[in-house]
Protein backbone atom coordinates (compact mmCIF):
# COMPACT_ATOMS: atom_id res chain seq x y z
CA UNK A 1 0.00 0.00 0.00
CA UNK A 2 2.58 2.14 0.81
CA UNK A 3 4.24 1.97 -2.60
CA UNK A 4 1.38 2.36 -4.54
CA UNK A 5 0.65 5.53 -2.56
CA UNK A 6 4.40 6.68 -3.46
CA UNK A 7 4.02 6.11 -6.85
CA UNK A 8 0.55 7.93 -7.13
CA UNK A 9 2.36 10.75 -5.46
CA UNK A 10 4.93 10.66 -7.80
CA UNK A 11 2.88 10.34 -10.61
CA UNK A 12 0.65 13.58 -9.56
CA UNK A 13 3.72 15.66 -9.11
CA UNK A 14 5.05 14.42 -12.47
CA UNK A 15 1.93 15.60 -13.65
CA UNK A 16 1.83 18.95 -11.77
CA UNK A 17 5.69 19.84 -12.86
CA UNK A 18 4.37 19.32 -16.84
CA UNK A 19 1.85 21.13 -16.58
CA UNK A 20 3.81 24.15 -14.94
CA UNK A 21 6.02 23.43 -17.57
CA UNK A 22 3.77 23.88 -20.29
CA UNK A 23 2.48 27.08 -19.15
CA UNK A 24 5.75 28.17 -18.42
CA UNK A 25 6.48 27.55 -22.18
CA UNK A 26 3.53 29.04 -23.53
CA UNK A 27 3.85 32.41 -21.04
CA UNK A 28 7.36 32.46 -22.77
CA UNK A 29 5.93 31.85 -26.50
CA UNK A 30 3.30 34.32 -25.86
CA UNK A 31 5.42 36.99 -24.32
CA UNK A 32 8.06 36.46 -27.20
CA UNK A 33 4.86 37.42 -30.01
CA UNK A 34 4.73 41.11 -28.13
CA UNK A 35 3.75 42.01 -24.56
CA UNK A 36 0.35 42.20 -23.40
CA UNK A 37 -1.71 44.95 -24.09
CA UNK A 38 -2.63 46.99 -21.29
CA UNK A 39 -6.23 48.41 -20.97
CA UNK A 40 -6.42 51.89 -20.56
CA UNK A 41 -9.43 53.63 -20.35
CA UNK A 42 -7.86 57.44 -19.94
CA UNK A 43 -9.39 59.83 -22.28
CA UNK A 44 -7.90 63.48 -20.58
CA UNK A 45 -4.18 64.74 -20.98
CA UNK A 46 -2.58 65.04 -17.08
CA UNK A 47 0.50 67.03 -16.35
CA UNK A 48 3.71 65.12 -17.37
CA UNK A 49 5.53 63.61 -13.93
CA UNK A 50 9.25 63.45 -14.94
CA UNK A 51 11.45 61.08 -12.98
CA UNK A 52 14.82 62.99 -11.76
CA UNK A 53 17.95 62.02 -14.42
CA UNK A 54 20.46 61.70 -11.32
CA UNK A 55 21.66 58.26 -12.58
CA UNK A 56 25.04 57.03 -14.28
CA UNK A 57 24.13 55.12 -17.32
CA UNK A 58 25.14 51.50 -16.86
CA UNK A 59 27.77 50.86 -19.10
CA UNK A 60 29.98 53.50 -21.13
CA UNK A 61 28.52 54.85 -24.23
CA UNK A 62 29.83 53.80 -27.93
CA UNK A 63 28.51 54.72 -30.89
CA UNK A 64 30.23 55.69 -34.61
CA UNK A 65 28.86 57.12 -37.56
CA UNK A 66 30.99 56.47 -40.93
CA UNK A 67 30.01 56.21 -44.38
CA UNK A 68 30.76 53.04 -46.65
CA UNK A 69 29.66 52.81 -50.47
CA UNK A 70 26.90 55.47 -50.40
CA UNK A 71 25.98 54.83 -46.87
CA UNK A 72 25.86 56.08 -43.46
CA UNK A 73 26.81 53.00 -41.57
CA UNK A 74 25.75 53.91 -37.82
CA UNK A 75 26.48 51.54 -34.74
CA UNK A 76 25.76 52.35 -30.88
CA UNK A 77 25.06 50.69 -27.57
CA UNK A 78 22.51 53.21 -26.91
CA UNK A 79 23.74 54.31 -23.91
CA UNK A 80 24.30 58.00 -23.22
CA UNK A 81 26.55 60.32 -22.20
CA UNK A 82 24.33 61.82 -20.00
CA UNK A 83 22.69 60.90 -16.37
CA UNK A 84 19.74 59.00 -16.71
CA UNK A 85 16.41 58.56 -14.28
CA UNK A 86 16.14 55.54 -11.91
CA UNK A 87 14.88 52.07 -14.15
CA UNK A 88 13.32 50.64 -13.24
CA UNK A 89 10.35 52.92 -11.55
CA UNK A 90 6.65 52.60 -10.83
CA UNK A 91 5.81 53.95 -14.30
CA UNK A 92 8.15 51.86 -16.41
CA UNK A 93 9.48 48.23 -15.52
CA UNK A 94 12.59 47.83 -17.35
CA UNK A 95 16.34 48.29 -16.74
CA UNK A 96 18.73 49.82 -19.36
CA UNK A 97 21.45 47.53 -20.86
CA UNK A 98 23.26 47.82 -23.75
CA UNK A 99 22.17 47.75 -27.53
CA UNK A 100 23.70 46.35 -30.43
CA UNK A 101 22.38 48.94 -32.83
CA UNK A 102 23.86 48.31 -36.91
CA UNK A 103 22.02 50.69 -39.12
CA UNK A 104 22.90 52.27 -43.01
CA UNK A 105 20.97 54.91 -44.31
CA UNK A 106 21.77 56.99 -47.45
CA UNK A 107 24.49 59.25 -47.35
CA UNK A 108 22.89 61.49 -49.96
CA UNK A 109 19.24 60.97 -49.05
CA UNK A 110 16.66 62.16 -51.55
CA UNK A 111 12.75 63.05 -50.89
CA UNK A 112 10.11 60.19 -51.69
CA UNK A 113 7.07 60.23 -53.75
CA UNK A 114 4.92 59.88 -50.90
CA UNK A 115 5.94 60.60 -47.08
CA UNK A 116 5.62 57.91 -45.16
CA UNK A 117 4.05 58.14 -41.54
CA UNK A 118 5.84 56.10 -38.43
CA UNK A 119 2.56 55.26 -36.81
CA UNK A 120 1.23 52.35 -38.12
CA UNK A 121 -1.76 51.80 -35.65
CA UNK A 122 -4.56 49.51 -36.71
CA UNK A 123 -2.23 47.31 -39.17
CA UNK A 124 -0.14 44.40 -38.28
CA UNK A 125 3.21 44.59 -36.74
CA UNK A 126 4.94 47.12 -34.79
CA UNK A 127 3.00 50.13 -33.41
CA UNK A 128 5.71 52.72 -34.76
CA UNK A 129 8.73 52.59 -36.62
CA UNK A 130 11.86 54.91 -34.48
CA UNK A 131 12.12 57.93 -36.19
CA UNK A 132 15.73 58.39 -36.45
CA UNK A 133 19.37 57.87 -33.86
CA UNK A 134 20.54 61.08 -31.91
CA UNK A 135 24.37 61.61 -32.14
CA UNK A 136 24.85 59.95 -29.42
CA UNK A 137 23.60 56.18 -30.33
CA UNK A 138 20.30 56.50 -28.34
CA UNK A 139 16.83 56.13 -30.34
CA UNK A 140 14.60 58.95 -31.05
CA UNK A 141 11.20 57.02 -30.76
CA UNK A 142 8.28 59.26 -29.80
CA UNK A 143 5.76 56.74 -30.51
CA UNK A 144 3.95 54.50 -28.02
CA UNK A 145 2.42 50.77 -28.16
CA UNK A 146 -0.58 51.75 -25.95
CA UNK A 147 -3.92 52.52 -26.74
CA UNK A 148 -7.19 52.75 -25.62
CA UNK A 149 -9.18 49.90 -24.05
CA UNK A 150 -5.76 47.80 -25.45
CA UNK A 151 -7.50 47.64 -28.91
CA UNK A 152 -4.88 48.53 -31.83
CA UNK A 153 -7.93 48.15 -34.06
CA UNK A 154 -9.21 51.11 -32.99
CA UNK A 155 -6.71 53.90 -33.58
CA UNK A 156 -6.38 55.16 -30.79
CA UNK A 157 -2.73 55.71 -29.89
CA UNK A 158 -1.91 57.16 -26.44
CA UNK A 159 0.22 60.57 -27.20
CA UNK A 160 3.64 59.81 -24.61
CA UNK A 161 3.99 62.89 -23.17
CA UNK A 162 0.19 63.42 -22.93
CA UNK A 163 0.62 62.10 -19.40
CA UNK A 164 -2.75 60.51 -19.57
CA UNK A 165 -0.56 57.22 -19.16
CA UNK A 166 2.28 57.15 -16.75
CA UNK A 167 5.35 55.72 -18.95
CA UNK A 168 8.10 56.81 -16.10
CA UNK A 169 9.62 59.15 -18.74
CA UNK A 170 12.78 61.12 -16.83
CA UNK A 171 14.04 64.73 -17.51
CA UNK A 172 15.23 63.58 -20.86
CA UNK A 173 11.86 62.68 -21.95
CA UNK A 174 12.99 59.22 -22.49
CA UNK A 175 12.35 55.47 -20.57
CA UNK A 176 13.23 52.25 -21.61
CA UNK A 177 11.56 49.33 -23.61
CA UNK A 178 11.14 46.00 -22.74
CA UNK A 179 14.85 44.77 -24.17
CA UNK A 180 16.43 47.45 -22.03
CA UNK A 181 16.89 50.17 -24.94
CA UNK A 182 16.89 53.40 -23.42
CA UNK A 183 15.22 56.05 -26.31
CA UNK A 184 13.83 59.51 -26.23
CA UNK A 185 9.89 60.62 -26.54
CA UNK A 186 10.56 64.31 -26.57
CA UNK A 187 13.18 66.87 -26.66
CA UNK A 188 16.77 65.31 -25.29
CA UNK A 189 17.40 68.35 -22.58
CA UNK A 190 20.90 67.04 -21.89
CA UNK A 191 22.22 65.94 -25.00
CA UNK A 192 20.42 69.59 -26.46
CA UNK A 193 22.77 70.91 -23.40
CA UNK A 194 26.13 68.99 -24.25
CA UNK A 195 26.17 70.04 -27.80
CA UNK A 196 25.88 73.88 -26.74
CA UNK A 197 22.47 74.12 -28.03
CA UNK A 198 21.20 78.04 -27.31
CA UNK A 199 18.58 80.11 -28.17
CA UNK A 200 20.71 83.05 -29.67
CA UNK A 201 22.18 80.10 -32.52
CA UNK A 202 21.45 77.87 -34.84
CA UNK A 203 20.93 74.66 -33.55
CA UNK A 204 23.45 72.03 -33.89
CA UNK A 205 22.52 68.65 -35.46
CA UNK A 206 21.71 66.70 -32.96
CA UNK A 207 20.75 63.09 -34.95
CA UNK A 208 19.86 61.46 -38.33
CA UNK A 209 16.65 60.08 -39.01
CA UNK A 210 16.04 56.55 -40.66
CA UNK A 211 16.07 58.18 -44.18
CA UNK A 212 19.20 60.02 -43.69
CA UNK A 213 18.43 63.77 -43.50
CA UNK A 214 20.10 65.73 -40.96
CA UNK A 215 17.51 66.30 -37.61
CA UNK A 216 17.95 69.82 -35.65
CA UNK A 217 15.89 71.19 -32.58
CA UNK A 218 13.67 74.26 -32.23
CA UNK A 219 15.72 76.98 -34.07
CA UNK A 220 16.69 77.67 -37.34
CA UNK A 221 17.22 80.99 -39.75
CA UNK A 222 13.95 83.21 -40.14
CA UNK A 223 15.00 83.05 -43.90
CA UNK A 224 15.82 79.09 -45.10
CA UNK A 225 18.02 80.59 -47.49
CA UNK A 226 19.93 83.15 -45.79
CA UNK A 227 22.67 81.85 -43.31
CA UNK A 228 22.53 85.66 -41.85
CA UNK A 229 18.79 85.51 -41.37
CA UNK A 230 17.37 86.03 -37.70
CA UNK A 231 17.67 82.80 -35.58
CA UNK A 232 13.82 82.22 -34.54
CA UNK A 233 12.41 79.07 -33.00
CA UNK A 234 10.35 76.97 -35.45
CA UNK A 235 6.57 76.24 -35.25
CA UNK A 236 4.81 72.95 -35.76
CA UNK A 237 2.05 72.95 -38.40
CA UNK A 238 -0.01 70.84 -36.30
CA UNK A 239 -3.21 71.60 -34.32
CA UNK A 240 -5.39 69.97 -31.78
CA UNK A 241 -8.53 69.08 -33.73
CA UNK A 242 -11.70 71.11 -32.56
CA UNK A 243 -14.83 69.72 -30.44
CA UNK A 244 -14.95 66.17 -29.09
CA UNK A 245 -13.42 62.29 -30.24
CA UNK A 246 -16.00 59.98 -31.42
CA UNK A 247 -17.75 58.03 -28.52
CA UNK A 248 -18.57 54.13 -28.46
CA UNK A 249 -17.23 51.46 -31.35
CA UNK A 250 -15.49 54.06 -33.24
CA UNK A 251 -13.28 55.95 -30.44
CA UNK A 252 -13.12 56.98 -26.71
CA UNK A 253 -14.99 59.90 -26.61
CA UNK A 254 -13.72 63.42 -24.45
CA UNK A 255 -12.00 66.43 -25.88
CA UNK A 256 -9.35 66.59 -28.03
CA UNK A 257 -6.83 67.64 -25.71
CA UNK A 258 -3.61 65.52 -26.68
CA UNK A 259 -3.79 62.52 -25.15
CA UNK A 260 -3.99 60.27 -28.15
CA UNK A 261 -1.92 61.01 -31.62
CA UNK A 262 -4.69 61.08 -33.19
CA UNK A 263 -6.10 64.43 -31.28
CA UNK A 264 -3.72 66.39 -33.49
CA UNK A 265 -4.32 67.16 -37.60
CA UNK A 266 -1.73 69.21 -39.93
CA UNK A 267 -2.92 72.53 -41.19
CA UNK A 268 -0.61 73.70 -44.08
CA UNK A 269 1.19 76.96 -43.40
CA UNK A 270 0.06 77.31 -40.54
CA UNK A 271 3.73 77.12 -38.79
CA UNK A 272 7.42 76.92 -40.58
CA UNK A 273 7.30 73.12 -40.85
CA UNK A 274 5.92 70.47 -43.19
CA UNK A 275 4.05 67.34 -42.64
CA UNK A 276 6.95 65.94 -41.41
CA UNK A 277 8.37 68.24 -39.16
CA UNK A 278 10.98 69.77 -41.50
CA UNK A 279 11.90 72.35 -44.28
CA UNK A 280 14.07 72.53 -47.02
CA UNK A 281 16.71 75.23 -45.59
CA UNK A 282 20.49 75.39 -45.41
CA UNK A 283 22.33 75.00 -41.89
CA UNK A 284 25.64 75.77 -40.47
CA UNK A 285 26.66 72.10 -41.35
CA UNK A 286 24.47 72.13 -44.83
CA UNK A 287 25.67 75.92 -46.12
CA UNK A 288 24.44 74.63 -49.45
CA UNK A 289 21.19 73.53 -48.34
CA UNK A 290 19.15 70.14 -47.78
CA UNK A 291 16.29 68.90 -46.26
CA UNK A 292 16.49 68.80 -42.76
CA UNK A 293 13.68 68.04 -39.86
CA UNK A 294 13.64 70.00 -36.60
CA UNK A 295 12.45 69.06 -33.26
CA UNK A 296 9.74 71.24 -31.86
CA UNK A 297 8.28 72.83 -28.44
CA UNK A 298 5.23 71.70 -29.81
CA UNK A 299 3.36 68.52 -31.32
CA UNK A 300 4.96 66.63 -32.78
CA UNK A 301 8.02 67.36 -30.53
CA UNK A 302 9.92 64.54 -32.24
CA UNK A 303 8.77 64.23 -36.15
CA UNK A 304 5.80 61.30 -37.14
CA UNK A 305 6.58 61.12 -40.73
CA UNK A 306 10.13 60.72 -43.33
CA UNK A 307 10.51 62.92 -46.24
CA UNK A 308 12.82 60.33 -47.78
CA UNK A 309 12.58 56.48 -47.47
CA UNK A 310 13.14 55.29 -44.06
CA UNK A 311 15.45 52.25 -43.46
CA UNK A 312 14.52 49.99 -40.74
CA UNK A 313 15.53 50.68 -37.77
CA UNK A 314 13.46 48.17 -35.82
CA UNK A 315 14.39 44.92 -37.43
CA UNK A 316 17.95 42.72 -38.26
CA UNK A 317 20.36 43.20 -37.80
CA UNK A 318 19.71 45.60 -34.81
CA UNK A 319 19.73 43.77 -31.55
CA UNK A 320 19.66 40.43 -33.63
CA UNK A 321 20.75 37.73 -30.90
CA UNK A 322 23.39 35.58 -32.07
CA UNK A 323 22.29 31.57 -32.55
CA UNK A 324 23.07 29.59 -29.72
CA UNK A 325 26.09 27.57 -29.94
CA UNK A 326 26.32 24.15 -31.37
CA UNK A 327 26.77 21.81 -27.69
CA UNK A 328 26.52 18.63 -29.65
CA UNK A 329 30.26 18.77 -30.82
CA UNK A 330 31.69 18.45 -34.48
CA UNK A 331 30.26 15.72 -36.84
CA UNK A 332 31.94 12.88 -37.48
CA UNK A 333 33.19 12.05 -40.45
CA UNK A 334 31.56 8.54 -42.05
Amino acid sequence: MQRRATGAIARSWRIWISCALTVSTMGVILWAQGPPMRRHRAVATRPLQLEPAREDPPAKSRHAFNIDQGKRHISANGIPEHKVGQFPNRGNPHAIRAQRYDFRVPAEPEPAKQITSINSAGRRGPPNLPFGIALNGVLLDPGTAEFYNGDRRLGWNYEALGGAVPLGIDENHAHVQPNGGYHYHGLPSMLLQQLGHAAEKHSPQIGWAADGFPIYALYGFKDPEDLESEIVELRSSFRLKKGNRPRGRRGPGGKYDGTFVQDYEYVADTGDLDECNGRFCKTPEFPDGTYAYFLTTDWPVIPRAFRGTPANFRGPPANRRRPPPNRRGPRRRR
